[in-house]
């Protein structure tokens, strides 16, 4: 297999009350496991994927068929959602990202607009904070399981933070009240992750 499913960095209760237990359990042991094995699937019938990174994959998802493209964005996403995240209250913004915070315009504009990106999204979809192109932070998201990382993203950039607005994320928990999950996320929120990967990528 091309592609292993990448264990949780915590305990599958590690993020109540902000995401429960069982919304955990079911999304990474069932949703995730499912991306994974239909990654692999689709990368076994394709002889040029042999070997390739999921990130070189993303870079050439706009000649791969829906199989790769939905699934290997599922795959890629939820690897990077799992590791966006921590307990809560774990850290706050620091260093270079605060700064690149501040120059946006604060956090509480980039938490207005992020989860004004996400409650908006029709359907299924990701709200994400990238990277762009110049080093600043742009707030955008993507459909499905699409991300900026895809060479025909119309956002393209390295995600900084990402957030699952499908229903399989928040349901059991907030319902249809993708808002309230939206705000709640926060509170798990990894700083210390984003602000590794900002200054990987503001490199």
């Amino acid at each position: 297999m091309a592609f292993e499913l990448p264990p949780l960095p915590y305990d599958y209760d590690a993020l109540e009350p902000v995401i429960s237990k069982e919304t955990m359990t079911f999304h990474h042991d069932k949703h995730h496991a499912a991306y994974t094995a239909k990654l692999n699937e689709g990368v076994a019938a394709d002889p040029k994927l042999e070997g390739k990174t999921i990130e070189e994959i993303m870079g050439m998802m706009s000649t791969l068929p829906p199989l790769v493209r939905n699934n290997g964005g599922g795959y890629w996403n939820h690897d990077f959602f799992w590791k966006i995240m921590a307990p809560v209250g774990s850290t706050q913004p620091s260093g270079k990202l605060a700064e690149a915070i501040t120059a946006y315009g604060g956090l509480d504009k980039l938490k207005e607009d992020f989860n004004g990106k996400g409650a908006g999204q029709f359907g299924s979809g990701w709200a994400w904070v990238i990277v762009d192109s110049s080093g600043a932070l742009k707030v955008t998201s993507t459909p499905n399981q699409d991300n900026p990382l895809m060479d025909d993203a119309k956002d393209k950039g390295t995600p900084v933070l990402g957030n699952d607005v499908w229903e399989h994320a928040y349901y059991l928990t907030y319902k249809n009240d993708r808002p309230g999950d939206l705000q709640a996320w926060w509170d798990v929120v990894n700083w210390d992750e984003a602000g590794r990967r900002f200054e990987a990528a503001a490199a």
